[in-house]
C-alpha cells in the first residue's frame, strides 16, 4: 500500500495519508526510524509497527509534559509511567532516554526541591530531608545540598515565623512559648534552634490573662462567690498555662 502524503500538522505531529484513505497521525521520531521519507510502500505488518510506534511516543511525550510543569524524580516518573500501564521493556526504555537527555537526574531534582522548599515554604530541614527520602534520595547527597546554606537562613525563618505567632497569640506566654516549640518541630526545625531564638525574642505582655481573667471570673460569678470563687478562677487560669504569680498579681490587682 502506498502513502499518498506526509502532512506535518499544527501541534507539531504528522499524519500520514495512505492510498486507501485510512490516516495515521503520529511522531517525526516514528516516520524517520522507519525510513519513511524514502519508502512510500507500506504493509500491514508496517502498519501495526506504526500504531506500536506512536502508541509509546505518546506515552514519552506524556511524560516529558508531566516533568516539564515541575521537575520531577526517578521515583516519581516510575510511579506515574505504572499508572499509564507501561510495560517493562517501554518504561526502562523511557526512563533511560530521559536520563540521557538530563530530564531525568535525582541530584538536580534534590537540588531544586530543597532551594523551592527554603524560599517558598515554612518547613524546615528535617522535614524536608524526610521529604526527600520518600523520593530515593540518598541522606548523604541531601546533607551535602543542606549544608551548603548557611545556619542563618534557617534561624531567619524560625524568627519570622515566631514574630507571625506572637502577632496573633490569644493564649500565656507559657503556652505559647509550647506551642511555637511544638509547631516548629513538626515542620522540621531543629528544637535546639527554636529554643535559642525563642531565648533571644521579647514577648511582650498582650494582657490575655486579664482578658481570660475577666472571662473566666464573669462567667463562674453568677454561681460561686468568695474563697470558692478565687479558687476557681485561679484553677482555670493555670489550666490555661499561666503561672500562679502571674494569676495572684491579675487577682490582687482587681481585689
Amino acid at each position: 500500500m502506498k502513502i499518498e502524503k506526509i502532512k506535518k500538522m499544527k501541534n507539531g505531529k504528522y499524519k500520514i495519508e495512505l492510498e486507501n484513505k485510512e490516516t495515521i497521525i503520529t511522531y517525526d521520531d516514528v516516520i524517520l526510524n522507519n525510513n519513511l521519507l524514502f519508502n512510500n510502500e507500506v504493509d500491514n505488518s508496517l502498519i501495526n509497527k506504526l500504531n506500536i510506534d506512536t502508541t509509546y511516543y505518546n506515552i514519552y511525550n506524556r511524560v516529558i509534559k508531566y516533568i516539564v510543569t515541575k521537575m520531577r524524580s526517578l521515583v516519581e516518573i516510575t510511579i506515574y509511567l505504572d499508572k499509564l500501564g507501561v510495560n517493562e521493556i517501554d518504561k526502562n526504555k523511557i526512563i533511560n532516554s530521559l536520563k540521557e537527555i538530563g530530564l531525568i537526574n535525582d541530584l538536580s531534582f534534590a537540588k531544586a526541591f530543597i532551594s523551592d522548599k527554603i524560599n517558598l515554604s515554612n518547613i524546615g530541614p528535617n522535614q524536608i530531608k524526610r521529604d526527600l527520602i520518600v523520593h530515593n534520595i540518598e541522606e548523604t547527597v541531601i546533607d551535602e545540598i543542606l549544608n551548603n546554606y548557611e545556619e542563618e537562613v534557617f534561624i531567619n525563618k524560625i524568627n519570622r515565623l515566631i514574630e507571625k505567632k506572637i502577632r496573633t497569640n490569644k493564649n500565656s506566654n507559657y503556652v505559647l512559648k509550647q506551642k511555637i516549640i511544638n509547631d516548629l518541630i513538626n515542620l522540621g526545625y531543629d528544637s535546639s534552634m527554636i529554643i535559642s531564638c525563642l531565648d533571644q525574642t521579647v514577648i511582650k505582655d498582650n494582657n490575655a490573662i486579664i482578658k481570660d481573667y475577666k472571662k473566666i471570673y464573669n462567667k463562674l460569678s453568677t454561681s460561686l462567690s468568695g474563697t470558692e470563687l478565687l479558687y476557681k478562677v485561679k484553677n482555670k487560669l493555670y489550666q490555661k498555662g499561666y503561672k500562679i504569680d502571674e494569676i495572684n498579681e491579675v487577682i490582687k490587682k482587681d481585689s
